[in-house]
């Protein structure tokens, strides 16, 4: 079911290239609806949103009581309820370590600097409606944001007939303020202009459909955004002593995602490619997606054979992987190695679903090769910093001629003055 290539310089380069392509691809008729509904309601704010709501999701938005997640709340099941509790707790205390607090320190030339830390006023959560109901990610992106002291927590959702129940139960868990049935690119121009009873947020995070990709694209610098995310991907890095099981089961775990997710296997072991590869083919048969991972594993999926390890980590490093998964005798000695990767799963035992649901660490990550220069969501994601600088008389004293000169050098001569007349 995938295809198994030597690599020989040539082959593997041609299966980044599909990759890297499948990622690139973009819709012209996609971006110019994204960009009129953004202007639609810019120019008129609500009554746009509710008209596009009207055509797309046929009702207009609304805000949910807060009865109505304490209600979603008792419905779920009690097993569930104690699942997300369990991953809100790890994701918040993963994210208290992380957190980078206000500092201040003595200048050398006699003041004070430092910087004070505060978390973002206003942040929106989408969420995606139908039948793409994701708990975890509301947690995911709500959780961080709580722990980084964000101040309101917007949850947008497309206003679908029933809301999902697990949705809004984990919206009441991380904490969400208010939660607002509002979908597609016309709830993203929401949230950046304002449109009535929706406020402007300070920053929007959360996936969504392709519409809605663009739409926080083109919002991006109204707001700041998590990222542009592309299809999902995973990088499994093994040996000959991995268990072929285990690597089939976690490529097709990513393989179900969608027709454009990647999965693919390094290995330095043919052998481990050929039992992988018919484990692929054995267990597909018993999943309820077999159809979309099929042509997933068809069209992005494969198996390198490199000539050892140390290759499959070069090759790694240049796809820049969302999820990298290293199964092989010592794992840990990969990884001082790896450079570039959304998040690292070492060991046999610790699969990229428990980094999905439960471990701690977010699940939004960079794609397509953005693990090259962006990380994952965390705390920092939810928070800025403000410069402090604290001088007297004394302490600008010496340093004030310095000032002067490299005033003068750039021809800002008011700002000269400004340090000249201080000391007349």
């Amino acid at each position: 079911m995938i295809t198994i290539i030597q690599a020989d310089g040539a082959a593997e380069r041609r299966q980044l290239d599909a990759m890297r392509a499948r990622a690139a691809e973009k819709n012209a008729d996609i971006e110019q609806a994204a960009k009129a509904i953004m202007e639609s309601v810019r120019q008129e704010g609500l009554p746009a949103v509710e008209r596009y709501s009207r055509q797309f999701d046929r009702r207009e938005p609304y805000e949910l009581p807060r009865e109505r997640l304490d209600e979603a709340y008792i419905a779920c099941p009690a097993r569930l309820i104690a699942a997300l509790e369990h991953a809100a707790r790890n994701i918040r205390d993963y994210n208290e370590k992380l957190l980078v607090r206000s500092m201040e320190w003595n200048s050398p030339d006699g003041g004070r600097v430092g910087r004070v830390v505060r978390g973002l006023s206003r942040v929106g959560i989408y969420v995606p409606g139908g039948t793409a109901a994701y708990p975890s990610s509301v947690l995911m992106n709500a959780v961080p944001a709580k722990v980084a002291g964000v101040e309101e927590i917007i949850m947008l959702t497309p206003p679908t007939e029933n809301l999902n129940d697990a949705v809004l139960a984990a919206a009441k868990i991380a904490g969400v303020n208010r939660v607002i049935a509002v979908g597609g690119a016309q709830a993203v121009a929401a949230v950046t202009y304002g449109a009535g009873f929706i406020p402007r947020v300070d920053k929007l995070v959360g996936p969504g459909n392709a519409y809605v990709a663009v739409a926080k694209r083109l919002a991006y610098g109204q707001l700041d955004i998590d990222m542009v995310a592309g299809p999902s991907e995973v990088l499994v890095i093994a040996d000959g002593g991995a268990d072929p099981k285990f690597i089939a089961a976690d490529l097709l775990s990513q393989a179900e995602h969608d027709r454009l997710a990647s999965a693919v296997l390094l290995t330095n072991d043919a052998a481990l490619a050929q039992a992988v590869d018919k484990e692929i083919v054995r267990q597909t048969g018993n999943l309820s997606r077999s159809e979309i991972m099929e042509t997933s594993l068809r069209d992005f999926g494969c198996a390198i054979v490199c000539e050892n390890l140390e290759q499959c980590v070069e090759l790694a490093n240049e796809i820049a992987p969302e999820h990298l998964e290293i199964v092989t005798h010592a794992p840990r000695e990969l990884l001082p190695a790896v450079k570039n990767a959304g998040a690292v799963f070492l060991g046999a035992y610790t699969p990229e679903p428990l980094g999905d649901y439960l471990a701690g660490p977010d699940h939004v990550l960079p794609t397509s090769g953005t693990a090259r220069f962006f990380s994952p969501l965390s705390v920092d994601s939810f928070l800025k910093s403000i410069s402090v600088l604290e001088f007297d008389r004394k302490a600008l004293g010496p340093i004030s001629q310095e000032i002067i000169e490299m005033a003068r050098a750039e021809k800002l001569t008011a700002h000269a003055n400004s340090i000249q007349v201080r000391f007349e």
